[in-house]
């Protein structure tokens, strides 16, 4: 197993990551939002933005200089992601589902995993998916897995089938979970790295949605798939250790597209509220509208500051990351709905048409109430972190 991943270098100057931010704001306002339409309605996953995140560095930003990336800090990783779906949901998911599927090899991946695989995904060369979802195992990972993954020789054969996985049809390299010893409950669930081009790996159903139409979620199928011994990440057993720590880091990323998405909606609600004349005023001057408003800039900004905490606390490695990664993607993932349903009441009837994007902002903002884990189990998560597990 390889050395832990530690957060990155402290004394990156500020001014650094604020140079960063500022290029992704002129980026995403000059490519990214005039596609976001066409994106949703094509439901094709965008190529030319992925070709354009990479050239700009956005896809190697948490991940260490000497492995290619910009070893930006994590709280400048969620607020690229937060700048990008205020325009754009799916194509915030090619910046967060590349950070998602590397962390595995950031946190329990060799010297030699590192440097074969994390300058390909910086680049973005390559895009990686995280494969840990099946269809009776989602929010109950560890005791439900079917996906089996059997030594033979120098490589594992893998069986199985993984579904809602983001972005798998068009990944390179994805990180999958299976069980190598069915015997041992969540110690028997062990990680791997498996490239499109091994024999054995399929993509099956592409799943149509809601939302977050750019980016494809698909079924994974592993028949006698063969993956070398040397992609095994960290060693046998320790795969759903490596995927609750994945968690910590990768629900605040959902959390910043959460919040990146009632941004828009709630920018886009107040300008026309400005414009709109109704008996006699703009609608922002109504009392009705204005209190909306109000409320939707409050909710929006409580998230904020409960996000960048988190992502401060990722930077620091904190005891407590796993608390407070739960509690901002539970408040961003309520918030984004809330505001973005209040949004399309302040544009009225407009609002319910596709030519406004507010509804749009609305079915993609439902996903961040499910995926990286339900609400339910932010819950669940935050209660035990409060009053313990109970044994009996």
């Amino acid at each position: 197993m390889g050395k832990p991943w530690r957060p990155p270098n402290k004394r990156r100057m500020p001014d650094e990551d604020a140079q960063i931010l500022a290029a992704v704001r002129e980026l995403v306002a000059e490519k990214v939002a005039p596609r976001a339409a066409e994106i949703d309605q094509r439901g094709e996953f965008p190529q030319d933005i992925r070709k354009l995140f990479a050239e700009s560095d956005m896809l190697g930003i948490p991940i260490p200089s000497e492995y290619g990336g910009l070893g930006g800090s994590f709280l400048t990783y969620v607020r690229v992601v937060e700048e990008i779906a205020k325009a754009c949901a799916s194509s915030s998911l090619i910046v967060a589902v590349q950070e998602l599927a590397m962390l595995p090899i950031l946190i329990a991946g060799t010297v030699e995993q590192k440097s074969k695989y994390l300058p390909k995904l910086a680049s973005g060369e390559w895009i990686a998916a995280y494969a840990l979802t099946e269809a009776g195992s989602g929010s109950d990972a560890a005791g439900s897995m079917r996906t089996r993954a059997e030594k033979r020789g120098d490589q594992y054969i893998l069986n199985g089938q993984k579904i809602w996985i983001t972005n798998g049809s068009v990944a390179d390299a994805v990180c999958v979970f299976a069980v190598t010893d069915p015997t041992k409950g969540a110690n028997g669930i062990s990680a791997f790295l498996v490239e499109k081009t091994f024999p054995g790996f399929q993509v099956g159903k592409i799943e149509k949605k809601m939302g977050i139409r750019g980016s494809p979620t698909v079924e994974l199928i592993f028949d006698n798939c063969e993956v070398p011994a040397a992609n095994l990440i960290g060693p046998e057993g320790d795969g759903f250790k490596i995927a609750m720590k994945v968690l910590d880091k990768s629900r605040p990323g959902i959390a910043a597209q959460a919040l990146g998405i009632a941004q828009g909606a709630l920018e886009y609600a107040t300008k026309y509220a400005q414009e709109r004349i109704a008996f006699g005023k703009p609608i922002g001057q109504q009392q009705g509208v204005g209190f909306m408003l109000a409320d939707m800039k409050t909710e929006v900004e409580a998230s904020r500051l409960l996000l960048y905490e988190a992502a401060r606390k990722c930077d620091e490695e904190s005891d407590d990351v796993t608390l407070w990664a739960a509690m901002c993607k539970l408040k961003c993932g309520d918030v984004a709905m809330r505001v973005t349903t209040d949004a399309v009441q302040v544009l009225g009837g407009y609002g319910y048409s596709v030519d406004y994007p507010v509804e749009r902002m609305m079915r993609d903002a439902k996903i961040t109430q499910i995926y990286e884990g339900t609400q339910q189990i932010q819950r669940l998560v935050i209660s035990r972190a409060l009053v313990g597990r109970w044994k009996g």
